[in-house]
C-alpha cells in the first residue's frame, strides 16, 4: 500500500526533517518506527525539509508499505513506536500520482513572536521573545509588499539551484496583548525565507527600518540588505494544500 500521513513534530531537538547519518531527524524516526512495526525497510518522503528547531503540525509524509490489517490500527502501532515529540495524525491510503512535495499547490507556516520584558522559560521552545513593543500596523503595511509573485532571493536561496521566484498568497501579521502570529502562505518556500522575512518584520515593528522599505528590499534581491533570521523556535508547519 502507498499510503499518506499528516504528522506533527516538536522540532526542538531535531536537525530538520531529512534524514541524516549522524543526527536525529524526524524521517529518520519515522523510517525507524515503520520498519519495527511491518518488519521492512521503508523511505519517507516529506512535502518540506524543515530546518533544525522547526516544528510541524500539519507536515505530509508518504511512504509504502505492506500491511494486512487496518489503518487505525497501522496509526496506533506507529505513534506506540514514536517518541513523544512525533506523532501521525491521519492516515489515508494515497490517491493514484500524490506526491507529498511535488503535487503540493501551497504551503502555509506560522511563526510567532510575544513581548515579554522577562523570559517566559515554558514558552520559549515555541515563539521568539523579544524585550521591546511592536508596531502592528507598521508590520501589516510592511506585510503586503510580500504578497503576490516575486523574486524573494533577498530573503533565501533556492534548493538545488532552482530559481528563487515564488508566489505569496497570505502574509498576516496579528495578535493581541502582545501575542503575535504571523502567517505566510505560498506556493513554496526557499531556504530561511520566512525566518529572514519574520526578522525584517521585528525590525520593521521596532522602527529600525520604514515599512516601505521591504519594498525596496524585496526588488534588489541583495540578501545583505536582510539582517539576520528570526529562530527556528518560533516556526512552525501547520498545513499542505493540495
Amino acid at each position: 500500500m502507498r499510503l499518506r500521513a499528516t504528522v506533527a513534530y516538536d522540532g526542538t531537538d531535531f536537525h530538520g526533517f531529512q534524514r541524516q547519518a549522524n543526527a536525529r531527524s524526524v524521517q529518520g524516526e519515522l523510517e525507524a518506527a515503520i520498519g519495527r512495526v511491518s518488519d521492512q525497510v521503508v523511505t519517507v518522503v516529506g512535502a518540506g525539509r524543515t530546518d533544525a528547531g522547526v516544528h510541524a503540525t500539519g507536515q505530509v509524509i508518504a511512504f509504502e508499505v505492506a500491511w494486512r490489517h487496518t489503518l487505525p490500527e497501522l496509526q496506533r502501532a506507529l505513534n506506540s513506536e514514536l517518541p513523544e515529540d512525533v506523532a501521525i495524525s491521519d492516515l489515508a491510503l494515497c490517491e493514484p500520482g500524490f506526491h507529498p512535495r511535488f503535487s503540493a499547490r501551497s504551503r502555509v507556516y506560522e511563526y510567532r513572536v510575544t513581548e515579554t520584558p522577562i523570559r517566559k522559560p515554558l514558552t520559549r521552545r515555541y515563539e521568539w521573545q523579544i524585550h521591546h513593543h511592536l508596531d502592528a500596523l507598521a508590520i501589516t503595511r510592511a506585510a503586503g509588499w510580500l504578497v503576490g509573485t516575486h523574486d524573494f532571493a533577498a530573503f533565501g536561496t533556492a534548493p538545488q539551484g532552482e530559481a528563487t521566484v515564488r508566489t505569496v498568497m497570505r502574509a498576516d501579521w496579528a495578535g493581541v496583548a502582545g501575542s503575535w502570529r504571523f502567517t505566510i502562505q505560498a506556493n513554496a518556500f526557499l531556504f530561511r525565507m520566512v525566518r529572514r522575512i519574520v526578522a525584517t518584520l521585528v525590525r520593521v515593528g521596532s522602527g529600525q527600518i520604514d515599512p516601505d522599505e521591504v519594498k525596496d528590499i524585496l526588488a534588489s534581491g541583495d540578501s545583505r540588505r536582510v539582517k539576520g533570521a528570526a529562530p527556528a523556535c518560533g516556526l512552525c508547519l501547520v498545513q499542505v494544500d493540495y
